[in-house]
């Protein structure tokens, strides 16, 4: 069958559809949901194989770097709420920043353009090399400068439902291959008999991982003897703890909710999240401080405390400083430290600044009113906060990297504590929250999200909140549960990265021309 040809497309055009797919693919993630905006990425092919011209790799870096200018422009706009806690020194860089992060991370997917203009292979086999393309740069996307795997396209689909379920088979890495190959698939349409078979074949997969998500892995219970949890929000804007008189007033709306009364047995651990009160731990947790016996006065004996915060240690003149999770266990009068753990994985350009001394000598330092920063911590790994329990603790963005911690034996829960209040109530924290989530679908394990303005949750081990356990944004209160069970051990806990390995190979397999092949019909503009 012979289909009609395109009209021509002029140069601003092309430009202007790269953008469209971009913003359509980025609608397609959670909290918008749009999931027909997956075919964005079936555009960017189609506008990859179009290419006739005399430089086709820069055409085709320019085509990926503007799709991905909107994907990321839209996807992390947030941040610019996190330059107005501090208007009147920070505000006028929110918009730089907005337009720095999304044009720096579009790089990646400008070279994946051209990484699939170099070896793409003649016919439909091009779906799979577009794939591996993207897939392998969004893999270094999570790696360089320690790395940022915002919304990776296999975190389209919303934590919980069945297609997100394949991450606990090839993690989230690997759920990015086969949505980009999915997606991509229309582009193929007009191939022909063997367009038209992928494209089925596409629909196919696709029907398969939502009735494979739904079958093989049902919901998570919770066991009679579950361990019990309080999560406390206490909806404290990230400007008001800026404020040195309101400093009394956030301990005691924090003091306060961990003091409310229990419907049954009380919780065996309270958590609050990072950045709860603004002081150093060491400062309000020194013996004989007022602010310790209010967190003694608020806890019962035998209960566990988990408070995220930063501390120090060093001497006065060279104090070091950490982004941290300390457990307390109250006693019969008073708290003990039972376990610290220290973030590993630090945010570049909020928590540590990259080649500091090179960017101190250009006054990029003193510019943003950045400080030394966080020393980092060791590799996560489980912390046992009393004899029988052991968490894995993730400190805030931690949470967005599948596999930062290593699978152990006898871990409870991930615990992810987060201070989402510096992106005030807009879609970033919402987004948070769908990628933590992927973390607990990935391990089999559950997960206790805090954060001091929302979104807090209980998680099963399948990504799902657990009915009536979560704090919208703007919301003050605690949220009391039961854990879930841990599930069955994940193929992906077991075998780590090794599935998207496979296929990564699978899709520079298909780059391999075959003498005599069938060749890629031209398309013409």
């Amino acid at each position: 069958m012979n289909l009609p040809a395109l009209p021509p497309l002029t140069p601003w055009r092309i430009r202007g559809l790269a953008l469209l797919a971009g913003l359509a693919a980025a609608l397609a993630h959670p909290p918008f949901g749009v999931l027909p905006g997956l075919l964005g990425y079936a555009v960017l092919l189609w506008l990859l194989d179009i290419i006739d011209g005399p430089r086709p790799l820069r055409s085709a870096f320019l085509r990926g770097w503007l799709m991905g200018i909107s994907y990321f422009g839209l996807g992390t706009w947030w941040i610019a709420e996190a330059f107005m806690v501090d208007a009147a020194n920070q505000g006028w860089m929110a918009p730089f920043a907005v337009a720095a992060m999304a044009a720096g991370l579009a790089l990646f997917w400008g070279l994946a353009a051209v990484l699939y203009r170099l070896i793409r292979p003649p016919g439909v086999r091009r779906v799979l090399v577009f794939a591996g393309a993207f897939a392998v740069l969004e893999w270094a996307r999570g790696h360089i400068l320690t790395g940022f795997p915002w919304n990776l396209p296999g975190e389209t689909w919303r934590a919980g439902s069945a297609v997100s379920q394949f991450a606990a088979v090839v993690g989230a890495y690997g759920l990015t291959w086969i949505t980009l190959a999915i997606a991509a698939a229309p582009a193929v349409w007009r191939d022909g008999r063997r367009g038209r078979i992928v494209v089925g074949a596409a629909i196919a997969a696709l029907a398969l991982l939502h009735i494979g998500g739904a079958v093989v892995r049902p919901p998570a219970a919770s066991g009679s003897d579950a361990l019990t949890v309080r999560i406390v929000q206490a909806d404290i804007p990230q400007e008001s703890k800026w404020d040195a008189e309101r400093f009394a007033q956030i301990v005691q709306a924090y003091v306060s909710l961990t003091a409310k009364p229990y419907a049954g047995k009380p919780a065996d651990l309270v958590v609050w999240p990072e950045g709860a009160l603004p002081l150093a731990i060491n400062d309000y947790l020194v013996p004989g401080s007022w602010v310790r016996q209010a967190i003694v006065d608020a806890l019962q004996p035998g209960q566990l405390m988990l408070i995220g915060g930063y501390r120090y240690q060093g001497t006065p003149d060279k104090p070091v400083y950490y982004n941290s999770l300390v457990a307390l266990r109250r006693t019969a009068d008073d708290v003990a430290i039972v376990g610290i753990y220290d973030k590993h994985r630090l945010v570049p350009f909020g928590e540590y600044l990259p080649a500091d001394a090179l960017m101190t000598k250009l006054g990029v330092k003193s510019m943003a009113h950045l400080g030394d920063g966080f020393a980092t911590g060791p590799r996560p790994a489980p912390l046992r906060v009393a004899p029988g329990l052991l968490i894995q603790p993730l400190i805030c963005y931690e949470s967005l990297f599948p596999r930062l911690a290593e699978p152990a034996p006898g871990v409870r829960a991930i615990v992810n504590v987060s201070n989402d209040a510096w992106f005030g109530v807009t879609s970033g924290p919402l987004q948070h929250l769908n990628l933590a989530s992927y973390r607990a679908i990935e391990t089999g394990l559950p997960l206790i999200r805090a954060t001091p303005t929302g979104v807090s949750a209980l998680i099963d081990a399948r990504g799902r909140i657990l009915s009536g356990k979560r704090l919208k944004l703007g919301e003050s209160g605690v949220i009391d549960g039961k854990l879930s069970d841990v599930g069955s051990p994940t193929l992906f806990s077991k075998l780590g990265h090794w599935p998207f390995g496979l296929l990564l190979l699978v899709s520079f397999s298909a780059a391999i021309r075959v003498p005599g092949g069938r060749g890629l019909e031209k398309n013409r503009n």
